[in-house]
């Protein structure tokens, strides 16, 4: 009897960093793997599900909202009644957001950024928890640079980011002597809609990005990052090598820092 197929959950799998993720997990391990791709967008799912079944693996698509927690443990639920395990989780989804401060009116949407990005990824973690602790299986956190460094305009990305990066910190530590690894991934400017779609300071669509996006990495690059590190059980994944001076910088020239992220702002935006 041959090996049984891994079975990866990905949430935000419609577009994006999650979608390509799963496309390239599909034509890396074709049979080897079961993908299990969860959003709001069932369309869109559909779209990404054909393509990895066209590569051979093995596709289920369920429709979440990881805003909601019933929706998170529904997902999970699904998952292991229809393939009995839960060996990779990806907490990919996400909400993207740039504002001041200052010229936000209502802090609501604040609370629908942290709901997605945190607790989403709280929420779905928690429930997949107990099996993938019987398959001594792998975390995925899709965090981002600005869940290291503070980016101005942010305030409620990076909040969130922070957040998220702190709870998979924690929990790494909590796993690693029962078999299960935690990888937390940070991308920085990736050419993706995220900052097209996310708030503005009125909680709506932006409708344009607030960072500099010249020189964005593409998202067949930063999934193909993402995959290696989470198949070396890679602890974290800093895909840039701005990203990566940026983390000892703020700790010996802060201020520079600070100089740095002002500079990355959208020069649109700022005016």
């Amino acid at each position: 009897m041959g090996k049984p197929s891994r079975v990866i959950l990905i949430t935000g799998a419609s577009d994006g960093i999650g979608a390509e993720l799963a496309r390239q997990w599909a034509a890396r391990h074709r049979e080897a793997v079961v993908l299990v791709l969860a959003a709001r967008s069932l369309d869109k799912l559909e779209g990404v599900a054909a393509a990895c079944r066209s590569a051979g693996a093995s596709v289920l698509v369920e429709p979440c909202d990881v805003g909601v927690k019933a929706d998170c443990d529904r997902l999970v639920a699904s998952t292991v009644h229809a393939h009995g395990r839960i060996d990779v989780l990806v907490n990919n989804a996400g909400v993207s957001a740039h504002a001041l401060l200052s010229d936000v009116p209502d802090l609501g949407w604040y609370e629908d950024v942290m709901r997605t990005n945190l607790w989403g990824a709280v929420w779905c973690t928690h429930a997949a928890l107990p099996h993938l602790l019987a398959s001594r299986g792998q975390i995925v956190a899709v965090s981002s640079l600005a869940g290291l460094v503070g980016v101005p305009g942010r305030t409620a990305y990076s909040a969130s980011k922070f957040a998220m990066t702190g709870f998979f910190e924690a929990l790494r530590v909590e796993v690693a002597a029962r078999g299960v690894s935690v990888t937390i991934a940070y991308p920085g400017v990736v050419d993706t809609q995220i900052r097209y779609r996310g708030y503005d300071a009125l909680g709506r669509p932006a409708g344009r990005s607030g960072l500099d996006e010249r020189g964005a990495m593409s998202v067949e690059t930063c999934a193909r990052l993402i995959l290696d590190g989470t198949e070396a059980r890679t602890r974290d994944i800093v895909m840039s090598a701005k990203g990566r001076a940026g983390r000892w910088l703020k700790l010996i020239a802060p201020g520079l820092v600070d100089r740095l992220a002002l500079k990355a702002l959208n020069q649109e935006a700022k005016a």
